[in-house]
């Protein structure tokens, strides 16, 4: 079962929110990279409030579903010694058009 791990809100450059896992609750920015020259940079950076960059995401699209979603990785001295990977997409259950859910997607 998928956990949540923050939600964000479409903004004019991509999304902006809050991740918050444990004892970690951050602000987050996830904007397009307008700089993208190789497949494997990533479509999105993720910033935290204080414009520190913890991640990257990756256009995607459902092998069953066909739906897009972005696929996301964090990492940074906070989260500890391995990456974070994640999903972002439409977050059930919210009111508001526009809102996606960060739903953790462990690697083990």
């Amino acid at each position: 079962m998928a956990q949540a791990i923050g939600y964000v809100t479409e903004t004019e450059n991509g999304f902006a929110g809050q991740l918050t896992m444990m004892s970690l609750k951050k602000r987050i920015v996830i904007l397009q990279n307008n700089k993208k020259e190789a497949d494997r940079q990533p479509d999105y950076r993720v910033y935290t409030e204080d414009k520190v960059e913890i991640g990257g995401g990756w256009n995607r699209i459902g092998k069953a579903s066909g739906n897009p979603y972005i696929s996301l990785t964090f990492a940074a001295p906070e989260l500890g010694s391995r990456k974070i990977y994640a999903n972002l997409g439409p977050a059930s259950g919210q009111e508001k058009e526009g809102v996606s859910a960060i739903l953790w997607n462990p690697e083990d």
